[in-house]
């Protein structure tokens, strides 16, 4: 059973960067894709990057160029690296993993509990 936990999330000024880190309690398969995610208060959950089993990124557009996803060699850690942060970035932040078959189909079997990110 595979447990996330993220950190990282603080107080930041626009423009300001952050690192959000997700470790897993567990190893992560090899066939997982993983991801990361946010939601403020009021508004749905929003799907900022993910990573699949061959390394292979994707982004959302809100935040592509100012974030990046990275992955550790042992798979059981992520990074997120968030610049240009702007107030509508303000929210909470998620990493989430499944197997890529899953995935793929919309589902999101494991999540962290989530870490605060406030830009003012």
């Amino acid at each position: 059973h595979v447990q996330l936990v993220e950190s990282g999330g603080g107080s930041v000024q626009a423009g300001g960067s952050l690192r959000l880190s997700c470790v897993a309690t567990e190893y992560i398969p090899y066939k997982f894709c993983v991801g990361w995610f946010r939601q403020a208060p009021g508004k749905e959950r929003e799907g900022l990057a993910s990573i699949d089993s061959d390394g292979s990124t994707m982004y959302a557009d809100s935040v592509k160029g100012r974030f990046t996803i990275s992955q550790g060699n042992a798979k059981n850690s992520l990074w997120l690296d968030m610049s240009a942060l702007q107030p509508e970035d303000t929210a909470t932040y998620y990493c989430a993993a499944d197997s890529c078959g899953r995935w793929y189909r919309g589902y999101r079997n494991y999540w962290g509990q989530g870490t605060q990110v406030t830009v003012s």
